[in-house]
């Protein structure tokens, strides 16, 4: 028998970081994702590959069906996949109780250094195969704020935040009329959420502030039909994050000539960013060596 599971990934409109600490945050699903094809075999083993967008396998491992029989070695992917495997067991003592073994395919249909939510949508697909929670399964293994296991399962742009530490999801047609003058800029390197979100949680600020000032500025921006009003609100998010961090935004540092808006989205300093312009946007980023600039109608559900 054959089963298979997909789950998209995920770009943070609003709320880096803040979404840590209970801010409403706008969250989007891309049509770019990650699926999870699970075969049942006449073996006592868990067969294991991961493959790229290309279909190229990056990553291949096995374990007992057992899963608490198998150790952790030196490979530090298989060392996470182990520890999300056992995750799963622990939450659901019927996953994987049963005689029998499998051969699971993992494949992406996007590079894994863009970081749309590798470990999320992985950790959602592993979820409903073992039939369990995915919040909590993230939250036993790779921890953060959940809004990208909310994109994993959502089909529709959604408002994110945690209240008492319960995840809050809504739905939201999200479909600006402007839309065509949103672009998604990859910045050519991955970034370390672990390591930024580290750094946030370092500085002293009054966050109580912080959580309702982007809570407000998120319910503003989704109800934004002008194109300059929505990108007066990107400036004001990104000139309070760049307070709070203690770090320049990205326009200042890189792009002072570029005409339009540009927003920093999720971790600071890497993966993708949004910039807005009616006409010459992907011509200004590929001459400066930025090539994969995608409309926000192919990146977006």
């Amino acid at each position: 028998m054959e089963q298979a599971y997909y789950s998209n990934g995920k770009l943070l409109i609003t709320g880096e970081y803040v979404v840590l600490d209970g801010a409403l945050s706008l969250a989007l699903p891309t049509s770019y994702g990650q699926r999870l094809t699970v075969t049942d075999i006449e073996s006592d083993q868990i067969f294991w590959k991961s493959l790229d967008e290309q279909g190229r396998i990056w990553f291949e491992t096995t374990f007992p069906t057992l899963i608490e029989k198998a150790q952790p070695g030196t490979d530090p992917i298989r060392n996470t996949l182990l520890e999300v495997l056992k995750a799963a067991r622990k939450l659901n003592p019927g996953f994987l109780a049963t005689s029998g073994g499998y051969l699971l395919e993992s494949t992406m249909d996007f590079p894994r250094n863009w970081g749309l939510g590798t470990s999320a949508t992985l950790v959602n697909n592993i979820a409903q195969w073992a039939g369990v929670d995915p919040f909590q399964l993230q939250w036993h293994t790779f921890g953060g704020s959940g809004y990208d296991i909310a994109c994993a399962k959502h089909n529709h742009p959604v408002l994110y935040r945690l209240e008492n530490k319960i995840p809050v999801v809504e739905e939201i047609n999200f479909a600006p009329p402007f839309k065509s003058a949103l672009y998604f800029i990859y910045l050519n390197r991955k970034q370390d959420s672990r390591e930024a979100i580290a750094g946030y949680r370092n500085r002293e600020f009054d966050r109580e502030h912080l959580v309702q000032f982007i809570t407000h500025l998120t319910r503003e921006l989704t109800h934004c039909s002008q194109l300059s009003d929505f990108e007066e609100l990107l400036g004001k998010h990104e000139a309070a994050m760049s307070g709070i961090l203690g770090i320049p935004a990205l326009k200042e540092t890189h792009f002072s000539d570029f005409p339009g808006a540009i927003k920093s989205l999720g971790a600071w300093g890497g993966d993708f960013i949004l910039a807005t312009g009616e006409t010459g946007v992907p011509g200004y980023f590929k001459g400066r060596g930025y090539h994969t600039v995608i409309p926000y109608a192919e990146m977006i559900l």
